[in-house]
């Protein structure tokens, strides 16, 4: 039986922020760079992005609090000020002062008010997917798990079938959703506490913060998927360069790491990948 645990392996390592035992992995040499995954994700959301960037930086993710190893926070507290915050303690606690970050769907939405409440500690960002528009529409997950129906069986209960069908209405054409990343969000969704994590997150009230989004001063790039609607960071944010992926839905790390790698060594200054010619599907 696939469980949580099967995802820990030689690169893991752990910590203690703010009360909250977080899972994370810090691989490779040279400029440091933060990823931070979407919600219902896991810091493996960005293996194959990581293993392709470790050679040319330094590359930190985490399980951000409620979500993969990582796990609920005992406050209950999901307000995106409070995954800045935390974030921050974070990089503070691996004697991290400044560092790029990408960020896909809520994490991109992390990065740009990190980059907001602490610039002087992003250096460059990318944002991939990122939400914080209050018209962007809702991924089936979050929908479900404020339907107050449906809530107190959520809480109970994870089946692999339901993760398979919202990821399918997550991805475009281009990806496959196979059994092995069911296996993952299914077995890190029923950690223990992950599925009442989820739905006190989806239920949180988040306040308004996109009238920020124009204070960013931190060489942005945004990468978004054309099937994604809502977004206007390309326009709001000055100075910053959009790119669009074609044919490409909410997981964009994992539906197009080839791209989103491309469009990151080239953001950062960091030398072009021998695969970058590679054909793409």
């Amino acid at each position: 039986m696939t469980t949580s645990d099967t995802y820990i392996d030689e690169q893991s390592r752990f910590t203690w922020v703010n009360g909250v035992r977080v899972h994370f992995k810090r691989e490779g040499t040279g400029p440091s760079l933060l990823l931070l995954h979407g919600s219902g994700s896991s810091l493996h959301a960005f293996d194959p992005v990581a293993a392709d960037l470790r050679s040319v930086c330094e590359v930190i993710r985490l399980d951000l609090p409620g979500f993969g190893l990582t796990g609920p926070r005992p406050d209950r507290d999901y307000r995106i000020e409070a995954y800045v915050d935390f974030v921050a303690e974070f990089l503070s606690g691996l004697g991290l002062d400044k560092v790029s970050v990408a960020g896909n769907s809520l994490g991109g939405n992390i990065a740009w008010n990190l980059a907001v409440e602490y610039p002087e500690r992003v250096q460059k960002l990318i944002l991939m997917n990122a939400t914080g528009y209050p018209e962007k529409s809702l991924p089936t997950a979050l929908r479900m798990a404020r339907n107050p129906l449906l809530r107190p069986l959520l809480r109970r209960w994870a089946p692999s079938r339901a993760a398979e069908q919202n990821l399918r209405s997550s991805v475009g054409p281009r990806m496959d959703v196979d059994r092995a990343l069911v296996e993952r969000v299914t077995a890190m969704m029923n950690r223990p506490g992950n599925r009442s994590a989820f739905i006190d997150f989806a239920n949180t009230d988040q306040s308004d913060r996109s009238g920020r989004i124009t204070e960013i001063a931190a060489p942005t790039l945004v990468l978004r998927g054309d099937l994604i609607d809502g977004q206007h960071f390309g326009r709001d944010i000055p100075g910053s360069r959009e790119m669009i992926l074609a044919r490409i839905g909410h997981l964009m790390p994992e539906e197009a790491p080839v791209e989103v790698c491309e469009a990151i060594r080239s953001h950062l200054g960091l030398p072009a990948s021998h695969e970058s010619s590679a054909p793409r599907k």
